[in-house]
């Protein structure tokens, strides 16, 4: 079915309601067992969540915040509050009490739903500098209180008032169209002050049905879900396009529980960023090929059909790696501001080397400097309150996207760097930070690495290693540091010794230049609290550099 069949969102999530009534839409787990959740009684809670919204006087196109991890109210609430007709507010979990007041104050967010109590803490931090902000309500029980109301006792005044209420959930639903606003999304960003970008119904919708038809899955397909869905990819494709497909959507209890629960759901496709697959990759790599390949697949179950990977470039070492373990690993691309997928290989038609093909009704064009474009009903609305920044993004229809890129002779689309993080050394000579990068993540050895080096002579970097591959190493070269902490193996000449060695033989196939001469070597992940990755697990060089600097300047005078 094509996207102008279903006029908006909340059309698409009540007429399959409709369709697949009894057949169940959600499965999440709480206090140790799953728990379904029917189509019938998902589009119910979210009808409630509707009328209760409407009694507290939210009007068509007022903003309404999501601030919660991933859980099965998440996905309620969205519906409850698109049905509304108000546009979501998602900040991300993990935000500290300022970013988040920074965010709902720029909306200008009128309610809120919450996750628990530590989520209420932030928001009664700074309610003071909330003024537009009229009530709260908590997902969990025991949280509610003090100006903060249940969930559960919203959804039972919203089925009270439903009698009365039916004709406008209708009339608000009817007045819904391709261009009626769904989302404002505050960009993390790997730099800058964070910009709201506008989605409309049209945007999410064309896009989720896309990429549907790119990802080659359906209603019979279970997806394992555990990226945050105050981010777009997860908000799109995992969100959005299971509703289009009707897929069963599982959620995972927490990146920590991840593996656990892939054996526990047994999926039959997984949606993830480059840094998992790194992580899963970098516990079970072996010297015997077929030994990794036996690990992989035991961990990604027997069911698995697609692999998934958005949100930051994937090396092409981890998915050489997982495709000769008998695992299809699909790269895509996209950004928040073209709500996100451009381009995604299929099972059909898939290169590794490239993000894929443009997805149904996407359009891209390489402009003279190799910035990517692109036209079509997948761009933003454009930046809140923002017209100067929209008009940079946005020129003739066409959206800059900021990234470098190339397309082959079939259209197969390579995301070669970032027109901004386009690292020039002293030399003149040029180097994408990205590709370095990710030649020395294909050694099991690095967990994380940052390459360093604009206006230098030659390349520094950042790196962290995977510490169990890491004392496993040496342990084969006679040098056992078993006793030690990471801290302290961090800062031994061993250790920088076998860095350095490993990073040669990972690099070996560059061009001189891009070949990093000395190394930091640091003991902590670059970590979303730190700030220093994004909320999709992209680096945030410029913080990373600021925490660092005087460190890597002090390479270049040793």
């Amino acid at each position: 079915m094509t996207a102008t069949a279903y006029r908006n969102l909340v059309d698409l999530h009540r007429r399959q309601a409709e369709r697949y009534g009894p057949r169940v839409a959600l499965r999440f787990k709480r206090h140790g067992l799953y728990q379904d959740v029917t189509w019938e009684h998902y589009r119910a809670d979210a009808v409630a969540c509707a009328a209760a919204l409407v009694d507290a006087g939210v009007g068509p196109g007022d903003r309404v915040g999501l601030l919660a991890e991933n859980r099965v109210e998440w996905l309620v609430a969205d519906m409850g509050l698109l049905a509304a007709g108000a546009v979501n507010v998602p900040p991300h979990a993990p935000l500290t009490a300022r970013q988040v007041q920074f965010q709902l104050r720029d909306a200008g967010v009128s309610w809120l739903f919450i996750s628990d109590r530590e989520q209420l803490d932030k928001v009664r931090h700074v309610r003071t500098e909330l003024p537009e902000l009229r009530g709260v309500v908590v997902f969990d029980p025991g949280a509610a209180g003090e100006g903060a109301l249940s969930w559960r006792g919203f959804l039972q005044h919203g089925r009270r008032l439903l009698p009365r209420l039916a004709d406008e959930l209708a009339r608000r639903e009817a007045a819904l169209d391709a261009d009626s606003l769904a989302t404002i999304m505050y960009t993390s960003g790997t730099t800058g002050n964070p910009k709201g970008v506008m989605l409309t119904h049209g945007n999410l919708l064309s896009n989720a049905i896309g990429t549907g038809a790119a990802s080659e899955v359906g209603a019979e397909d279970v997806l394992l879900s555990w990226l945050p869905y105050s981010h777009i990819y997860a908000r799109t494709v995992d969100h959005y396009m299971g509703l289009y497909l009707a897929m069963t959507l599982c959620l995972a209890e927490s990146q920590e529980a991840l593996v656990l629960n892939l054996a526990e759901v047994r999926p039959t496709r997984l949606t993830s960023v480059p840094r998992f697959y790194e992580k899963v990759y970098a516990a079970v790599a072996s010297p015997d090929p077929e030994q990794t390949g036996k690990r992989l697949r035991n961990i990604f179950g027997p069911r698995i059909r697609e692999l998934s990977s958005g949100g930051a470039p994937l090396p092409r070492a981890i998915a050489e790696a997982y495709q000769a373990a008998g695992l299809l690993l699909l790269q895509g691309y996209g950004l928040t501001e073209s709500s996100p997928v451009i381009a995604f290989n299929r099972r059909s038609a898939h290169k590794l080397a490239t993000v894929g093909q443009p997805i149904p009704g996407v359009e891209v064009r390489i402009a003279d400097d190799g910035e990517l474009l692109t036209r079509g009903p997948h761009v933003m609305k454009g930046y809140w309150n923002n017209s100067r920044a929209t008009a940079e993004a946005i020129q003739d229809g066409w959206l800059y996207t900021g990234d470098l890129g190339a397309l082959d002779a079939d259209g197969f689309l390579s995301i070669t760097g970032r027109k901004k993080e386009l690292l020039v050394l002293s030399s003149g000579k040029k180097v994408i930070p990205s590709e370095v990068e990710g030649a020395l993540l294909a050694d099991p050895l690095f967990d994380q690495a940052v390459v360093y080096g604009e206006g230098h002579q030659f390349l520094t970097a950042l790196v962290v290693p995977n510490w169990d591959n890491l004392r496993r190493a040496l342990r084969a070269d006679g040098t056992p540091l078993d006793g030690q902490t990471e801290d302290e193996l961090a800062a031994h000449p061993a250790v920088g010794t076998l860095v350095a060695r490993r990073a040669e033989a990972a690099l070996r196939d560059l061009s001189p230049w891009e070949r990093v001469k000395k190394m930091i070597v640091r003991a902590k992940s670059f970590s979303v609290a730190s700030d220093e990755l994004t909320v999709s697990l992209k680096l945030r060089r410029n913080v990373i550099f600021d925490h660092h600097k005087a460190e890597l300047e002090a390479l270049y005078r040793a």
